[in-house]
């Protein structure tokens, strides 16, 4: 029997990432609170998955669970999503010419099933090219980085600002997918389904 997957989140990214290594998942947004009460990045991000997947895992009584969070840190700061234009500017003028780090929370819950829970984070650590005032607004002034960790979007227009990264490339775009892959077979939620899709992709 297929094993019922939901996303807690309501990112098209990390659905299309799923689905790029052939797990299609129900999209269920979380509706816990997102403030935080670390100033560790690593331990930020694995907060706020947690929070988020459990709070979505409590509606159901079966199925799995993944909760992903996603930060930029960068002197010492963690970077949100902006809350305005004004505010994307300011990240992306902190960002450029530098190198920051990208961390990913993730977590994964099998309902019904008490101590199920498995949380992870990874680090990619991301360098970016000289940017003058006249490149970030035009950048900020497309709408790209509202809705973005960072006020940035490493497969979007922004890779022309990319000198390079040191890490898994799909943690920065919102879900290190290899590790979480990983992760749900050691704890063997999607055993069947994973066997299925790698015999489709043989065929």
């Amino acid at each position: 029997m297929k094993q019922r997957l939901i996303l807690a989140s309501a990112s098209p990214r990390r659905r299309q990432l799923l689905g790029q290594i052939g797990l299609e998942a129900e999209v269920i947004p979380s509706q816990a609170e997102e403030n935080i009460s670390v100033q560790d990045p690593a331990a930020a991000v694995e907060e706020l998955s947690r929070r988020k997947a459990e709070e979505v895992a409590a509606r159901f009584a079966e199925g799995v669970v993944i909760g992903a969070d996603t930060v930029v840190a960068a002197g010492g700061r963690i970077l949100g999503k902006p809350s305005s234009k004004e505010e994307a500017a300011k990240m992306l003028s902190a960002l450029q010419g530098k190198e920051h780090q990208v961390y990913t929370g993730v977590t994964i819950v099998c309902c019904g099933k008490p101590g199920e829970v498995r949380t992870f984070s990874e680090k990619t650590d991301v360098s970016v090219y000289p940017m003058d005032l006249q490149e970030i607004w035009r950048y900020v002034d497309s709408g790209d980085p509202m809705d973005k960790a960072g006020a940035y979007g490493i497969q979007g227009p922004f890779a022309a600002y990319i000198k390079g990264i040191r890490g898994d490339y799909n943690n920065v775009v919102g879900l290190p997918v290899g590790r979480l892959y990983q992760e749900l077979k050691c704890m063997g939620c999607l055993a069947q389904e994973a066997h299925i899709e790698e015999e489709k992709r043989n065929d």
